[in-house]
């Protein structure tokens, strides 16, 4: 970046405007400081976004994946990392200032971060206190995901471990099918009625893919 014109390293552009004048790869050359042998670091972060799918698919990477990122030694990936955790707890610590039926779109940006680009269905699901504000969000199970897999029991001992009083579900699917399946369905239905035993609800079902997510509750189906 030092052959380029001082007012549009990404650096002092970012000093003299403000980040939002910045485009993604600008803002993640900063992190990375320094490219490839004949890679300048801005060409190095537009090929690393073009390999991931763009800036959420990097936010989804995991450590694994980067390891294998020719470029990003230890250190590197250690600062992606962080910046990546920091900015999932900044929505969810939104989360936890209101209700979280009062912001859904704030918990589908929180759940679109961690679930939509997976490449396995994750079932995840966020406990809440009585006043339905955000308590912790945990993915509970992995996999193939149907009425055997996911067990009601592991889902009620994580809600009495936190004192919820109330839980929204949530999984993905990889596919991209926004609409629930007949299985979800039942699924929700189980998990509604063993929680109704220990007095905790079941607010919603939310279907999580890359386009958005889907609330089951609005189907009338919780």
């Amino acid at each position: 970046m030092r052959d380029m014109p001082p007012e549009a390293r990404p650096r002092e552009k970012l000093l003299a405007r403000g980040p939002q004048a910045l485009a993604d790869a600008e803002l993640l050359a900063l992190l990375l400081r320094t490219g490839l042998r004949g890679q300048p670091v801005l060409q190095f972060a537009q090929a690393l976004l073009a390999q991931h799918g763009g800036l959420r698919g990097l936010l989804q990477a995991t450590p694994a994946q980067l390891a294998r990122t020719k470029g990003l030694g230890p250190a590197k990936r250690a600062e992606l990392l962080a910046v990546f955790e920091l900015a999932r707890r900044a929505l969810a610590e939104g989360l936890r200032q209101r209700p979280v039926l009062d912001s859904p779109s704030a918990v589908a940006d929180v759940l679109r971060l961690q679930l939509a680009d997976r490449g396995h269905e994750v079932f995840a699901v966020l406990f809440l206190d009585n006043q339905h504000r955000l308590i912790a969000l945990e993915e509970l199970f992995r996999g193939t995901l149907d009425q055997t897999s996911v067990y009601p029991r592991e889902v009620a001992l994580r809600a009495l471990h936190h004192g919820a009083a109330a839980v929204i579900l949530a999984h993905n699917h990889p596919s991209g099918a926004a609409e629930p399946s007949a299985a979800d369905v039942a699924l929700t239905q189980r998990l509604r009625q063993a929680l109704g035993l220990l007095d905790i609800r079941v607010l919603d079902h939310l279907v999580v893919t890359q386009g958005g997510c889907t609330s089951m509750a609005q189907r009338g189906l919780v």
